[in-house]
Formats: structure tokens, sequence, C-alpha cells
């Protein structure tokens, strides 16, 4: 037997299906029930996806960032805000968000505008980071070219010694991000590439639902 084939007869022992009828009405508690799901499995990290942004030069780029907070108003991610993606969304805060929980055979795609969120919001974050974390956020001028590794360590040595046993100050130039969506898809794996695809998008102050061809 090949691998597509191997695959194919995999796919159809597990066979789960999404229907409109099924799907919670609103597509923050649909994605909640979702990642739940994720979480009770065991995926390495059901809460890493790949954020999508497009610079001033209207170059697209994407990387893996860690969800660290859902809340009413949206999806809620903390970096460096001079770091490339932070730069991005500056010039344009349109951006999408990429969940896989390849496992699962499920994949959740949201668009919408970011927004920084309060430095209050971002303190009491950063005050549960490992210590380690938050002298890295000192450390490291995200997406700043250095000479090499030896230099960060170096750097990273120096706040250390620095702070001591002080408690550590949130950075001027670090903190969140939410992500209001006005679109979602969740998307199901079905055999014969026959997915399922339903899609939430927010129009005249509520979510209108429909189906996607795979």
């Amino acid at each position: 037997m090949n691998r597509n084939n191997k695959k194919e007869t995999e796919e159809r022992r597990i066979i789960k299906e999404l229907s409109e009828d099924d799907v919670l009405s609103n597509p923050f508690e649909q994605f909640n029930v979702w990642f739940d799901e994720a979480n009770q499995t065991e995926i390495v990290e059901p809460t890493a996806a790949i954020l999508s942004t497009v610079g001033e030069n209207n170059h697209p780029s994407a990387r893996t960032i860690l969800l660290k907070e859902v809340n009413e108003k949206g999806f809620v991610f903390y970096t460096n805000y001079e770091s490339k993606k932070a730069k991005d969304i500056a010039s344009n805060p349109n951006i999408s968000l990429l969940f896989l929980w390849k496992e699962q055979q499920r994949q959740v795609r949201i668009v919408g505008q970011s927004e920084k969120i309060s430095r209050e919001e971002s303190e009491k974050y950063f005050r549960t980071r490992p210590r380690e974390s938050q002298i890295g956020a000192w450390a490291s001028h995200q997406s700043s070219v250095i000479p090499d590794r030896k230099s960060l360590d170096n750097k990273f040595e120096e706040y250390r010694k620095k702070f001591g046993d002080k408690e550590i100050p949130l950075p001027d130039f670090w903190g969140g991000y939410v992500i209001i969506p006005n679109y979602f898809e969740f998307w199901q794996g079905r055999p014969g590439r026959l997915h399922d695809r339903i899609c939430y998008k927010f129009e005249d102050q509520e979510w209108r639902i429909f189906r996607l061809a795979p």
C-alpha cells in the first residue's frame, strides 16, 4: 500500500462531520468547543497559530505565535512592539490567524484587525511569565540583526545581574495585541478531500453562517 492509499484508509477510520445545523451560532463559542477538544488530545501545542501580516511594502509575512487568551473581544497574543510583526500591524492592522490541529483533521482560520491591549493587561500577563522569559523580553530586540548568539547571551546575563532578585518591570516596548475577528472558517477534514468548511462573517451586526466548497 502506498503512502496516499494508507493515509486515505486512516481517514476513513475516523470520520468527523461539520454541519451548519450543528455548529453554534456564535463563532467564539464554536472556537472554544474545538479548542477545548484540542487541549484534551495529545497535540503538543494547541495554542500555536500562524499569524500573517502585510507590511507597508505589501509583502506578506507569516510566523507562529502562541495564543494566550480568548475573550469577548478577540484573540490575545504578546510580542515586542518593535518586532517585524508589530511594525506590520502599525502600517496595516488587517491580519489573519490560522490554527492547525492536524491530529483532529481540523483547521480554524480567523481574519480581523489587531490593536494593542492596555498596559495594565500586559503587565498582568507579564507577571505570570517565568523569570527567564521576563529577562528575555528585555534582552532581545526582536527582529533586529545581531552579530552572533554570544551577544544575545551576554545581553541576557547583563539584565539578569541588573535585576538581581528585584521584581522585573514590564518593558515599554513589550505587550499584547487583541485580534478582533470579522471572519471565521472552521475546516473539518473528510475522506476523498471533500472537506467541510463552515464560515462565519460579521455583517449588519450579526454573524452570518455559510458553507464553502472544499
